[in-house]
């Protein structure tokens, strides 16, 4: 018997509010990360915030929790938000996969991160896809490799890409499978805040992130006309 191919769509109610979408994920088994997490984790913020941060996927943290962006990254990413001035009650953040995936240790008793897989991100976009059909986004950053591969495409790379002003989905390498926004929304790229954390020189790790968040908060303000 041929195994049945992976994916969210049939758990995903349509048309749904951010509400209908947050109770109805804690059912979705589109992918096998379900059944070793804690639970699914969402999204928080309002869904008329004009900013959006997509992430990689819940950490040990956030598995526990079930909030997103609440353990050290996520601290973080809030103390950068407020150094560039914007309000993190205007913004929204989520993660291109739902799940946290993770290893345990040698002693099975500290859950280790891992990498979602190309297809475990394609399983999960159709609750980012429904996401930001609710969404009035102006300015979405993504934060680090995963979440730009769920925006863009597999050729995604954040070196490439990261503190430019793209337009979106029109960037995207399949823009016809996001929706669209009016007036239309812009992509910054950066780094996962965790990637701050392993850095060596965090400090200029941090001042590099803080740049690119500067360009999506000016983005925002009417900065850059792109769009």
């Amino acid at each position: 018997m041929t195994a049945e191919p992976m994916g969210a769509e049939k758990f995903v109610p349509e048309p749904a509010s951010l509400d209908d979408l947050r109770a109805a994920v804690q059912q979705c088994r589109g992918c096998d990360l379900y059944r070793h997490a804690t639970q699914a984790v969402f999204s928080k913020g309002p869904a008329d915030a004009e900013m959006v941060f997509v992430g990689e996927q819940p950490g040990d943290v956030e598995d526990r929790r079930g909030e997103p962006f609440v353990g050290p990254a996520g601290r973080l990413l809030s103390r950068a938000v407020s150094d560039v001035g914007l309000d993190p009650d205007r913004i929204y953040v989520t993660n291109a996969v739902k799940h946290f995936k993770f290893r345990l240790d040698q002693r099975g008793k500290r859950r280790i991160h891992q990498n979602p897989s190309r297809m475990e991100v394609l399983a999960c976009r159709p609750w980012l896809t429904a996401e930001f059909a609710d969404l009035k986004a102006r300015v979405i950053v993504a934060l680090g490799a995963t979440a730009g591969q769920s925006l863009v495409g597999p050729s995604f790379r954040v070196t490439k890409s990261r503190g430019q002003v793209l337009p979106w989905p029109a960037s995207a390498e399949h823009p016809e499978q996001f929706p669209t926004s009016d007036p239309a929304a812009v992509l910054v790229p950066t780094v996962h805040p965790s990637a701050i954390l392993r850095a060596d020189d965090r400090d200029a790790a941090y001042g590099a992130f803080v740049a690119d968040l500067t360009v999506a908060a000016e983005a925002l303000r009417g900065g850059d006309k792109l769009g």
